[in-house]
């Protein structure tokens, strides 16, 4: 073989060794930039731009699409330990000249995170309104859509500031009373009457537990690299037990939820009623055709 070509070889095998390389090596060792990659490439391929808010010396941050115009604008609560991005397998579908926002719950992802918050359901209320005055959302009524931790954020907001939203959205959502208890919630229950807050289910310390977890609350099975397991484990126990304890104690043990509920779509009209904590009787799914 010519010298020429075989040099040729060697240097198109290693032209494309290096970024498969890198690739495994990130995958490997720093699965967390990949993931950081994925969602910046995935929020700039739908128009999503990333900006803060603040109000007072509290921060927020949200992803949003389009300006508000004649059509109700949308936002959007994610569930507990999620964030953001997680709304962008819905975006994806949702027209192009609407007015969506995606905010970062309160102690979640790039909003501000402090043990001297109030995590509670009304606390989280408190602050998405804080938020919504700061964005200037609420000039006209809104569209809100929640899940599951966000969803009962969602449910109280649409009960306390009515004449703000025009639909409300709830997707497997916390918060309502259930005619038997399921696994999760007999979990919970357990924990609530040991006063543990140190065997959580959603706050894993080691990859078992976290492995546990997605059992507890994935309907359908899937098997997780023991690397993300392990990743994803100790930043969840280390952001959680430096800051939030107390605070996410008081939301788990504090709500009866099932994180792994089927869908259901029906419409519900809002109705102005003193919830407590305890959104409505059902369980709702809408997207109007706007």
């Amino acid at each position: 073989m010519d010298l020429d070509v075989l040099n040729m070889f060697v240097i198109a095998g290693g032209t494309l060794a290096i970024p498969i390389l890198a690739f495994v090596a990130s995958f490997l060792l720093w699965p967390s930039a990949l993931i950081k990659i994925y969602y910046w490439y995935w929020r700039r391929a739908l128009g999503m731009q990333v900006r803060y808010a603040n109000y007072d010396d509290y921060r927020f941050c949200f992803s949003y699409r389009g300006r508000p115009g004649f059509r109700p604008s949308i936002l959007m609560l994610h569930g507990f330990s999620a964030h953001k991005d997680m709304w962008l397998s819905v975006v994806k579908f949702l027209p192009k000249n609407l007015h969506l926002v995606c905010v970062d719950m309160p102690g979640h992802e790039g909003t501000t995170r402090s043990s001297l918050d109030d995590y509670s359901i009304n606390g989280q209320v408190k602050r998405i309104h804080q938020f919504v005055e700061c964005i200037k959302l609420n000039r006209k009524p809104f569209h809100l859509i929640g899940t599951s931790m966000g969803g009962n954020v969602a449910g109280v907001y649409a009960a306390q500031y009515p004449a703000e939203i025009c639909s409300l959205s709830l997707v497997c959502p916390a918060g309502l009373p259930y005619p038997t208890d399921n696994k999760f919630l007999k979990r919970l229950r357990e924990l609530k009457e040991s006063e543990r807050i140190d065997r959580i289910p959603l706050i894993p310390s080691t990859p078992e537990e976290m492995a546990d977890m997605l059992k507890l609350c994935s309907y359908v099975r899937f098997k997780v690299p023991q690397q993300k397991l392990q990743k994803a484990s100790v930043q969840k126990c280390n952001f959680f037990t430096a800051t939030l304890a107390d605070s996410v104690r008081s939301v788990l043990l504090g709500v009866s939820c099932s994180c792994g509920a089927a869908l259901l779509w029906r419409f519900i009209p809002l109705r102005d009623e003193n919830v407590n904590g305890k959104i409505f009787s059902t369980v709702s799914l809408i997207f109007h055709r706007l």
